[in-house]
């Protein structure tokens, strides 16, 4: 996302564009899939008096602007990504700690029979599977 569509984004909502902002949203852009404390470290690197406190208020604030979402991949801190991408399916590795991502759609035909046998829509882009990647399973982790 360009640094001038940020800034309209945020102006509509009689917010301002800080530097802060734009960092943390580069940062979640740039790691893919990022915990608040993955974002802090990005940030730090670049400006260094950025708190996790300001990390955390403004992924929310991004949130809620439709620019980043979050999932749950573990017990832990939630994972954000940016917003406007595609859904998908989490995978992610007990092992190595390695998140990939599958089309949702290969979990159609169970999301259908859930709501047919159970009444329950599954927010199929909101999954995550957790197993071993192959790298792990081969042995050859990271």
């Amino acid at each position: 996302m360009s640094e001038s569509s940020l800034a309209e984004i945020l102006r509509s909502r009689g917010l301002r564009l800080t530097a802060q902002r734009q960092l943390i949203l580069q940062a979640v852009l740039d790691l893919g899939h990022a915990t608040p404390e993955q974002v802090h470290t990005a940030v730090r690197e670049v400006a260094a008096g950025v708190n996790i406190t300001t990390i955390y208020r403004t992924l929310e604030l991004l949130e809620r602007l439709g620019l980043v979402t979050h999932t749950h991949l573990s017990h832990g801190s939630p994972t954000y990504h940016a917003a406007g991408e595609d859904q998908h399916v989490h995978l992610v590795c007990r092992d190595c700690g390695a998140i990939d991502e599958i089309d949702p759609e290969l979990l159609r035909p169970l999301a259908d029979q859930v709501a047919s046998q159970r009444g329950f829509r599954v927010d199929i882009g909101h999954v995550s599977l957790f197993g071993v990647c192959v790298r792990c399973e081969n042995g050859d982790q990271k």
